[in-house]
């Protein structure tokens, strides 16, 4: 991953691993594992349920784990199992605000007014999206351009909302605070299964964190704001809203997205009528995959013309690098 971010199966063998609670005291006993069983008593304490129980529900969420493609699709086998949900929730505040803390972007720049990010700035799609987004853009119209950008983000991470007030920085020499309000004001970021805390700049009543923590004292309170797919659409409101911004899109950009039933159940309620230009990365898919979801969208997009559909094999920077012209148009 561009940014060190886990995969599906990476995120499902850390869990698989730290809840392998027999290894507890033992020589094979990891730090994660360590860590994790100390917030299995919290959780416990916070639940009011013997510590016994939660190490059950975490044994039954790893043993699943074992047989999932993700641990969203775990989650949402698991609905009716609140242990269960609640330790999975755990484990991806966890591991995600590990991976955050160790990702290549950092909490700040080593120079004030450059960018946050280490190793080759270029290939990271973040990095993409911020020069799409400011390129050839007055400061005065840089509001109304991001008003016209709506980004559903299935990952749990805050990399977009904490990456863009940095790149205003850069393109417009003004100050981080300022820049960072603006992306509260105009840049619509919807996270359909909640994100691992709100940074301290965004607006909302959801408990905080800063970037790059790996442990926030609040972790318990970030991981129970987190919604499962089936907790996710009970929330009518969200689901509509959610719809109404793919309904309205002039153009669909899917990067680094797994095309999983139950995701696509949540962006397309019915077949969309306006025949949108839809632009897909298919990096590390099998051709197989591929054609599955060329077809997939067809149908869902109401494709009129194949020229409308544009799937390319290749990474989420390298997409936005080499259809920029089509994306800034």
């Amino acid at each position: 991953m561009e940014l060190q971010f886990p995969s599906n199966a990476e995120l499902l063998a850390r869990i698989i691993q730290g809840y392998d609670f027999k290894r507890a005291g033992s020589d094979t006993s990891t730090r994660d594992g360590q860590l994790l069983l100390r917030n299995i008593y919290k959780l416990a304490e916070r639940l009011h349920k013997p510590v016994e129980e939660i190490a059950a529900a975490a044994e039954r969420l790893r043993n699943a784990c074992r047989l999932g493609r993700s641990v969203d699709s775990v989650l949402e086998q698991y609905d009716h199992d609140p242990l269960v949900l609640a330790c999975g929730k755990l484990a991806i505040t966890f591991f995600m605000g590990q991976a955050e803390s160790r990702s290549s972007l950092k909490e700040a720049p080593r120079v004030a007014g450059e960018l946050p990010l280490q190793g080759k700035v270029a290939e990271h799609w973040v990095y993409q999206l911020g020069q799409l987004v400011t390129s050839g853009v007055p400061r005065s119209r840089i509001g109304h351009t991001l008003e016209q950008l709506t980004i559903v983000n299935f990952n749990y991470d805050r990399s977009i909302e904490h990456f863009l007030p940095y790149a205003l920085v850069m393109a417009y020499g003004i100050e981080l605070k300022e820049a960072q309000e603006v992306i509260a004001d105009k840049l619509d970021v919807i996270h359909p299964h909640g994100m691992i805390g709100r940074l301290p700049w965004q607006k909302g009543e959801a408990p905080q964190a800063e970037w790059g923590v790996e442990q926030p004292w609040n972790l318990h309170a970030i991981a129970a704001q987190l919604k499962s797919l089936a907790e996710r659409s009970a929330d009518r409101n969200a689901v509509r809203d959610l719809r109404l911004a793919v309904a309205n899109a002039k153009r669909l950009v899917f990067l680094g997205f797994g095309f999983q039933p139950q995701n696509l159940d949540l962006l397309f309620e019915n077949t969309l009528s306006h025949n949108p230009e839809v632009l897909v990365s298919t990096h590390g898919m099998s051709s197989g995959n591929a054609a599955t979801v060329a077809h997939m969208l067809r149908r869902l997009a109401g494709l009129e013309s194949d020229e409308q559909l544009m799937i390319a094999p290749v990474k989420a920077w390298e997409l936005l690098r080499d259809y920029s012209l089509l994306l800034e148009s």
